[in-house]
């Protein structure tokens, strides 16, 4: 049977899943597993923007006014699908460089001239949380989404 556990450090919060077994016995190596989710944080913290960005203003959700800092957004080639159109840009540096929020994944599909609602978005990034292609958190900007490591799930 599933269950998952949520642990909230500062800003940012980890969602632990799998049997009731498989949970409490990765508890037992918390203090490991809380060290390495910092370190995790602050890798991403680190990492730089790619250069040749193209620029543009993202209205946050906690205001309506834009954002002063420009976010760099790549292009990507033409999907099919919505989950594939994710994907690609995820797997860009601009997905790679921190975790992104709807918004802010909704806007670089605009640039990109990828259109779909961001009810559509939201149940795409939940799909691929689902089938661990995506890893996902909760921040106090709303859920932020980053590429899943390779081997994990």
């Amino acid at each position: 049977m599933p269950f998952s556990l949520r642990i909230r450090f500062g800003e940012y919060e980890v969602e632990l899943c799998g049997t009731r077994k498989e949970v409490l016995e990765t508890l037992n190596d918390l203090s490991a597993l809380v060290a390495n989710v910092s370190k995790a944080f602050e890798e991403a913290k680190r990492k730089t923007a790619p250069s040749k960005p193209l620029t543009v203003q993202v209205t946050t959700p906690s205001s309506s006014k834009p954002s002063p800092q420009s976010v760099p957004i790549p292009s990507i080639p033409p999907a099919k699908k919505c989950s594939r159109a994710v994907l690609n840009l995820l797997e860009t540096d601009w997905g790679r460089w921190r975790p992104r929020t709807l918004p802010e994944i909704t806007e670089a599909l605009k640039v990109n001239a990828v259109h779909y609602p961001s009810t559509t978005l939201s149940g795409v990034l939940t799909w691929l949380v689902k089938k661990g292609k995506v890893r996902r958190w909760k921040t106090d900007s709303g859920y932020v989404y980053i590429l899943a490591e390779a081997g994990a799930k």
